[in-house]
């Protein structure tokens, strides 16, 4: 039985560090075996078949094969159809009202508590807001992720402690429930 994922990159392509044109990831993932891998963006979001495997030892053939064929780590991400049609359906804002550059998830590798978050005052970054689901964290920045105050609290490197988390916009959310369909 194969499964279509999505493969989630963390932090390639992004001010001229750790470059990975498409087209290799592409062949390498293909060179795993994989089938029908396809890339969306420039950003490491990649699609593709497995015929073996889960999502967390898909994640961590994909981080090893870069690794070793291109000399750095990436953080990856594997998930599959039904897991990103569920954080895409579930979401707590209401998405089809607003810009896609204005509604973001970040995908994380494992389940969070509010305790993560805590010492954020929600109100004193109004009207921005976030929401947990089932480990990702919706966030709802009016004026863009890179004008985002909450943004910049929600990613601090000890609030993330001992998580892989990656982020993507709504159109981006919405095109890899749709690309990983069956």
């Amino acid at each position: 039985m194969t499964t279509t994922y999505a493969a989630l990159l963390r932090g390639i392509n992004v001010g001229g560090h750790r470059k990975l044109p498409m087209e290799r990831l592409r062949a390498l993932l293909t060179g795993l075996g994989h089938t029908g891998v396809t890339t969306y963006l420039q950003s490491g979001n990649t699609v593709f078949t497995a015929g073996h495997g889960d999502e967390e030892s898909l994640a961590l053939e994909v981080s090893g094969a870069i690794e070793e064929q291109l000399g750095f780590a990436v953080d990856v991400l594997v998930r599959d159809h039904a897991y990103l049609t569920a954080v895409r359906d579930a979401c707590p804002f209401p998405a089809d009202e607003l810009e896609g550059r204005q509604l973001h998830v970040t995908y994380f590798s494992a389940s969070v508590d509010t305790e993560r978050y805590a010492e954020i005052d929600p109100a004193a970054y109004l009207p921005e807001d976030f929401r947990l689901g089932e480990r990702a964290l919706y966030l709802y920045a009016p004026d863009g992720l890179g004008r985002s105050k909450l943004a910049e609290q929600l990613a601090r490197p000890r609030r993330n402690k001992g998580l892989i988390a990656t982020t993507r916009n709504w159109n981006t959310v919405v095109k890899l429930a749709e690309l990983t369909a069956p």
